[in-house]
């Protein structure tokens, strides 16, 4: 249940990655483990493809020790999506995390 609410955090972690240098899926499965979002292949891959579809990333291929590794960059569609949801994330982190503290 509760990886159904983070893949909309997933998303926006995949477009901020996008947006500091080209990525691909081995690499994406690595970094969002190290978060603790443990996504598989058939999540992420049509997650790539998805924000592909809708113009958020731009796609090109390059072939790296005899095989085709698919990378992602971020566009200017993704780039203000990204801002979007960075300025979404703060809102609800600020109103989450200020409740915490007034429960102590």
């Amino acid at each position: 249940m509760l990886r159904d609410f983070f893949l909309g955090s997933i998303k926006i972690h995949i477009l901020y990655h996008a947006d500091v240098e080209p990525i691909y899926g081995a690499y994406l499965i690595e970094e969002l483990a190290s978060h603790g979002y443990e996504i598989s292949p058939g999540t992420l891959y049509p997650t790539l493809k998805s924000l592909h579809a809708n113009g958020l990333l731009h796609k090109y291929e390059e072939t790296v020790h005899g095989k085709i590794r698919k990378y992602y960059t971020i566009t200017d569609k993704g780039r203000q999506v990204l801002e979007e949801g960075k300025q979404q994330v703060r809102e609800l982190a600020q109103e989450v995390l200020e409740d915490d503290w007034r429960k102590d």
